[in-house]
C-alpha cells in the first residue's frame, strides 16, 4: 500500500456527476456557475437581530439580471440596500456571495438565497421559462411598495395597529369591550401615485382612505399612536 509504483487504479462506478436540480421547468446538471436561472427570494437579519432583509433577484445564466432589497428594523439599512442595489445587477451569484453588500443583514440574505438556488429550491424551479426580467419589481403590487405589517403591544396599553397590508392606520375601531373590530387607513401607495399624477394632496388623501373589519359598528375609535 505504500509502494505508489504497485497501487492499481480502481474504478468507481459512482461517480455520475451532479445531481439534476429543478430549474425553470427543466432538470440540469449544474456544473458552472454561468448554468444557473431563476427567480427567487432570501431572508437574512443582522448580527445583533436589529434589522432584516428581504432580498429578490432574478438570474440568467449565472448572472444578476435584477435586484429587489426590502430591509426593516434600521435606519442605516436604507442605505445599504441603495448601494446593494447599486452593485448586485450585472454580477455572477457567486461574485455577490463574496462581495460586500454594505449591511450585514443583506448579506445573510444573499447567502440563503445563494443556498435556495444552487439546490434548485428557487420559485421558478418548475415554471417553463422561469419569469421574464422585470417580474421582481412584481413583488411590491401594483403600488410598487414594499407590504409592510407594524403592530405594537404593551400590557398598560394593549394591541396597537399602526400599519397592515391595506395601509398606515389611522383609527383604532373598538367594541364596548374595548377590543379591536376593525381600523380605518389610508393606502400611501396610491395616495402617492395620485399625487404624482397630479391631484391634490388633500383629494388624494381623502381618496385613498378606507376601512376594514366592523369599523362602522364600532362604540369608541382611537388613535392607535397617541390615545
Amino acid at each position: 500500500m505504500t509502494n505508489q509504483g504497485k497501487m492499481y487504479c480502481v474504478h468507481s462506478c459512482a461517480n455520475r456527476g451532479p445531481a439534476p436540480i429543478p430549474q425553470e421547468g427543466k432538470w440540469d446538471k449544474v456544473k458552472e456557475i454561468k448554468e444557473i436561472n431563476g427567480l427567487t427570494h432570501g431572508v437574512g437579519a443582522c448580527a445583533p437581530q436589529q434589522g432584516a432583509c428581504k432580498l429578490t433577484l432574478n438570474i440568467k445564466a449565472g448572472i444578476i439580471q435584477e435586484a429587489l432589497v426590502e430591509t426593516i428594523g434600521c435606519s442605516g439599512m436604507t442605505q445599504s440596500a441603495a448601494m446593494a442595489g447599486e452593485i448586485l445587477p450585472g454580477k455572477t451569484i457567486l461574485e455577490a456571495l463574496n462581495t460586500d453588500l454594505v449591511c450585514d443583514a443583506i448579506n445573510v440574505a444573499m447567502r440563503e438565497l445563494f443556498l435556495q438556488i444552487v439546490y434548485g429550491r428557487s420559485q421558478t424551479a418548475f415554471s417553463e421559462g422561469g419569469l421574464p426580467v422585470g417580474a421582481g419589481v412584481e413583488e411590491l403590487g401594483k403600488n410598487q411598495r414594499s407590504h409592510i405589517g407594524t403592530v405594537y403591544s404593551s400590557l398598560e396599553g394593549g394591541p396597537r395597529y399602526l400599519e397592515i397590508a391595506e395601509g398606515y392606520v389611522l383609527k383604532l375601531g373598538l367594541d364596548n369591550q374595548n377590543e379591536i373590530i376593525g381600523y380605518k387607513f389610508v393606502n400611501l401607495g396610491r395616495m402617492m401615485n395620485l399625487i404624482r399624477e397630479g391631484v391634490s394632496p388633500d383629494e388624494a388623501y381623502n381618496s385613498t382612505v378606507g376601512t376594514y373589519g366592523r369599523f362602522s359598528e364600532a362604540v369608541r375609535t382611537i388613535d392607535p399612536r397617541n390615545e
